[in-house]
Order: C-alpha cells, then structure tokens, then sequence
C-alpha cells in the first residue's frame, strides 16, 4: 500500500505527484487548474470570509469523514450568515505513513460535498510532517460567500422572537464518542454531517424574516443559546420536551451523566423569526430533506425587574440567560457549557 512520505510534502517531483495525480484530478476547475500562488477571483458582491481547522478523531466515522466535515463545516459557517458559498480554499497537514488510498477517499469525500453546494476549492496547501508530528491528517479550510441574505445577526433578537431547531441535535457528537468508546448501539447512530446551504437558501427564497441562525458546532444548543441571550442582553424560554433528541442520543447522555444539548451537531441550525413567520418558517423547513425533524424549541422574552432586585431568586448571577422549562412546571438555567468535555469532534 502507497504512503504519504516526507518527499510528497518537499516541492518537487513527488510533490507534483501528489497534486496533480490527486488534488487536481478530484478537484479541477479553470481557477484552482492554474495553480498560482493566489486565486484570482472577481466578484463585486458583498462577500462573507470564513476559516475553519478540522482535527476530528477518529478521521472516518458513521456518516462522514474529517473530509466531509470540513467542506459542511466551512460552507455552514458562510450560510449562517445568509452568504451563497462561492470559493473555499483547503490545505492538508499530513503525517508521514499516511496511507494514500485513505487520503484519496477524504478528498472524494470532499468534493462530493463541494458538488452539493454549488461551491468551488480554488486555491489550497499541502504540508507533510514527521510521524508522530500530527495525528494522521488535519484540514484547514477558508470560505467566501456572496451575501444575498443581510441583517442576521445574534445582536438581533428581540423578545416574542421563535427559536426553531433544524433537526434532532447532538448525533454528530453522540456517533463521535461513541465510536471513539467503543459504544456498541443496537441502532446505528450517524453523524449529522451535511451542508445546509440549500436549506437556508429555501428560508430566504420563502421571504420567512430571519432575525438569526447559527450552527450549533462546539458547545452544542447550550452555547448557541447563551452566547444569543448575552450578544441580545434578553432571555430565552426553551420547552424542554421540544427539543428533539434520538433515542440513541439520550441514551448516551444516560450512560455517561452528559446532557445533548451541549453535544456537537455538524448538520443542524438554529433560526431566530419573527413569531409572525414561525409557522411558516418551521413548515418550509419542515418540506425539505434537510429539516425534516424541525421544531419549534422557545421563545425570546425580556428580562424584567422584579422589586429591588434584577430578576427572580433563580436567576440571581444571569444577567442574560437560558430559562429550561421542563412539562413537569420546574424551571432551570441552560448554563453555557464549560471546559472540554468531548475533546477532538470536529
């Protein structure tokens, strides 16, 4: 079986090998074909720029591979802020001995995802490092998108503002770390993994007001939410029965005393609307294969004063929180997630 060696990442002959034999043959277009030191690109449009590193573990999982996750992660980023993904540029830090068949599946990986977003790999860089230097392959990818959606943003909320979920979260880091544990699920559990530029693009083209959208990656749902209600300065009502969790998703967080909504998703996104479009919001995203599992989660509210005092006992030392609230009429703070708790998921 061929390997990566120190050579392929030394600029000559096997260098070009490596390119031209490998990155080009799956990843030709007429910029990136001229390989110049820059993409030249020419667009007169208000753009979005994005990076992103990717050292997932382990780099082949149910659903994906880290190839797959850092296009869907890139080109989510651009969407999140309503921009068309248009150029991403890729570079790869392999370590020596890297087995190049499986190099060769992470870049068809790649541009399989690539091909679903309209999106070109323009420009990019290829580094190999000493064994033991890297752990087998890491990815850092950059997006430009055209912004053809403007206004979103997590200063915006305002209170009577729904907060919707795209789908059932936490299946990216649920698959992850059980597939790193060795959990063994009698269903197969998969990784959230996928762009979603087509499904932001169906929001916009319904005319549904966005007021915000993000991609619950690290941090989860909590950390959405909170980092929501501080840039806001408002508090957040979630119904805690209307967050959808798959069973094997729960059962996880049973086992190992974890909580989903601070689990990784890498194909989900959470929308802000005016509570006039919620509906219509939830059944566009509803119809289409992406937002299948959508949900309407909570509502924005206004922090009030209550007597001397900011606001209620419970929520002494929030200025701006995350309110649970469960079927059974008790109340909890969705705390922002602290420390790492699942090193490596993306």
């Amino acid at each position: 079986m061929k390997r990566i060696m120190l050579s392929h990442g030394g600029g000559g002959l096997q260098s070009q090998e490596l390119i031209n034999g490998l990155i080009i043959k799956h990843f030709s277009n007429p910029i990136l074909n001229n390989l110049e030191d820059a993409a030249v690109i020419n667009t007169p449009s208000l753009l979005a720029f994005t990076t992103d590193s990717f050292t997932v573990s382990p780099i082949f999982f149910n659903g994906g591979d880290i190839g797959k996750l850092s296009i869907a992660g890139t080109v989510n980023d651009l969407s999140m802020m309503g921009a068309r993904p248009l150029f991403l540029s890729v570079s790869f830090i392999i370590e020596e001995g890297f087995l190049i068949s499986d190099l060769e599946q992470i870049i068809i990986s790649m541009k399989q995802e690539i091909d679903v977003t309209g999106a070109q790999i323009v420009t990019g860089d290829t580094k190999v490092v000493p064994k033991g230097a890297v752990d087998k392959i890491f990815i850092n990818t950059s997006g430009i998108g055209q912004i053809v959606y403007q206004g979103i943003s997590s200063k915006n909320l305002s209170e009577g503002d729904v907060i919707i979920v795209s789908g059932t979260i936490g299946d990216h880091g649920a698959c992850i770390l059980a597939q790193r544990e060795g959990i063994t699920l009698q269903t197969s559990l998969r990784s959230d993994c996928q762009s979603l530029w087509q499904l932001v693009n169906s929001l916009i083209e319904s005319g549904i007001k966005i007021v915000a959208m993000r991609d619950p990656t690290r941090g989860g749902l909590a950390a959405v939410l909170n980092e929501w209600a501080s840039a806001s300065n408002i508090e957040i009502e979630i119904t805690e029965s209307a967050i959808p969790i798959k069973p094997e998703v729960f059962g996880i967080c049973e086992m190992l005393g974890m909580e989903a909504v601070t689990f990784a998703c890498e194909g989900r996104m959470v929308i802000a609307v005016n509570k006039n479009d919620a509906q219509r919001a939830l059944e566009t995203l509803r119809s289409h294969p992406l937002g299948r599992d959508a949900s309407i989660i909570g509502v924005v509210k206004t922090i009030k004063n209550v007597g001397a005092g900011l606001v209620p006992a419970l929520l002494q030392g929030y200025p701006y929180q995350v309110i649970l609230k469960s079927d059974y009429g008790t109340s909890r703070i969705m705390e922002l997630p602290s420390g790492e708790l699942l090193p490596r998921i993306c």
